[in-house]
This record gives structure tokens, C-alpha cells and sequence, in this order.
């Protein structure tokens, strides 16, 4: 904690806490680069949101740039407050959020339509109950990483199916935020000491938060453009003021 700023949420209760000096620049905000670093998901998601909204894609993609909303708000109250119930709200749901993604990734091909999301349900159900009495820890990392790990398979083959370059450039940019953001995230957690003796702390974990904000949006991108390819809605790329990629469609009149 920084000299002569108090804590306005109390002692820290969460079961991990990142190479950040605790408020450093405000009693109400514990890890201030890690809180408003979460501000750019938001801004991405919610891009993504009015354009599936406005091209009137189907509501999985509404509910995913939706959950990137909720999953990046939920961090900002873990890093503001370092409490276990916030810590919580934090980690549950990107459990949920990667559920979602495998649906969507596995769901076009799935012959029995009821029971994927069934199960994916009752799995982010009880993991949340499950979640709310025992402190995980690195099970938690363990878990989450396995989730991730099993969406590859499918986000290579929907890579190596399409032949659309724009499309390609997504993926690439997808795995690229990705590595980058988890090397900031592994120095941030594995250097913390030498780090915090730098004159400057390069903040590895805020910027973990922004390459994933980038890398969700690219993922999300990339996934509506392969679904518009199997609806027949022939997709292309375009972006948006010439910098930010988006998937723009042309649905048949029968749809």
C-alpha cells in the first residue's frame, strides 16, 4: 500500500494479487493501471455488439460481446478492491465465457442440438457453485487453461477451411495478442520482484488486459465471419475508420 493513502475496501482478501503497488493513486482503486486497462474491452466488445446487433447476427454472438462486457467489469471491481467475493465475480465468469466460445465453436457440427448447451449450462452452473465455497487457486489457472486449449483444435480448423486472406489476418492477429499478452501475464506474475526494483514498472498484468481486450474482439471477429460463411451471407472484412477490423454481410432476401 502506498504511503499515507488508506484502504476504503479493507484488508485484501483475494487469493492473489498482481506486481502492482496497492493504491498507489486512490484509496477506492487497489491496482489502478489493472482496473482501468479493462476499460478498452469494453469499448471493443461494445463495438462488436452494435455490429451484430445492427447485421442482425445470430443472438450468440449479442451474448458473447455482451459476456466480454460483464467478464471485463467483473475485473475491474476484483483489481479495484482486491476482495474474495469481487475475485469471484472476476474469475466465474470467464469460465462461462469460455463455455460460450465452445459452443459456438463445436455447436455448427454438433448432431444433438439440445445437449451441448445443456451441458454447458449445468457445467458453468455448478461451477459457479462449486466456485463460490472453494478457493481454487491454481486449480483454477489449471481449469481455465484446459477450456482454452480445447477451443484450439476447433479455431484451426475453421483457420485452415477459410481462404478469405482478410479472414486469415484475424486469426494471425488473434494468436499474436495472445502470446504477447500471455508473456506480459507470465513476467508480471514470475519477475514481480526484480521488476518492482526498476525505476518503472512496465505494468506486465494492465497490459495482459489490453492485448486481451484486442484478442477477444479478433477471436469474436473472426468466428462471425466463419458462421456468416457457413449461412451463405457472404462476409468480407472491412474497417472501421481504416484501422478497426469488422465483418460486414450480405443476407440473401430470404433471410
Amino acid at each position: 500500500m502506498a504511503d499515507g493513502i488508506s484502504s476504503f475496501w479493507g484488508p485484501v482478501t483475494s487469493t492473489s494479487e498482481c506486481c502492482e503497488k496497492n493504491y498507489a493513486y486512490s484509496s477506492y482503486i487497489a491496482e489502478f493501471y489493472n482496473t482501468i486497462s479493462n476499460i478498452l474491452t469494453i469499448l471493443l466488445a461494445f463495438i462488436g455488439l452494435v455490429n451484430a446487433i445492427r447485421q442482425r447476427f445470430e443472438k450468440r454472438f449479442t451474448v458473447l460481446h455482451v459476456s466480454n462486457m460483464i467478464l471485463a467489469i467483473g475485473s475491474m471491481l476484483y483489481h479495484a478492491t482486491l476482495q474474495r467475493l469481487q475475485q469471484q465475480g472476476d474469475e466465474t465468469p470467464m469460465v462461462w465465457e469460455m463455455l460460450l466460445y465452445m459452443y459456438i465453436l463445436y455447436s455448427p457440427d454438433w448432431h444433438y442440438r439440445s445437449t451441448m448447451p445443456t451441458f454447458l449450462f449445468l457445467y458453468g452452473a455448478i461451477f459457479a457453485v462449486v466456485h463460490s465455497v472453494i478457493r481454487f487457486g491454481i486449480g483454477f489457472k489449471v481449469h481455465y487453461v484446459i477450456l482454452c486449449l480445447l477451443c484450439i483444435p476447433r479455431m484451426y480448423k475453421y483457420y485452415i477451411h477459410t481462404n478469405d486472406a482478410s479472414a486469415k489476418k484475424l486469426a494471425k492477429l488473434y494468436v499474436a495478442t495472445l502470446s504477447l499478452g500471455s508473456l506480459c501475464w507470465f513476467s508480471d506474475r514470475v519477475f514481480c520482484k526484480q521488476i518492482s526494483s526498476w525505476p518503472i514498472n512496465p505494468q506486465g498484468h494492465a497490459l495482459w488486459h489490453l492485448l486481451m481486450g484486442f484478442n477477444s474482439y479478433f477471436a469474436n471477429t473472426f468466428l462471425m465471419f466463419c458462421r456468416a460463411q457457413q449461412r451463405g451471407w457472404e462476409p468480407k472484412v472491412v474497417y472501421l475508420m481504416g484501422i478497426l477490423p469488422y465483418v460486414k454481410i450480405e443476407k440473401p432476401k430470404t433471410q
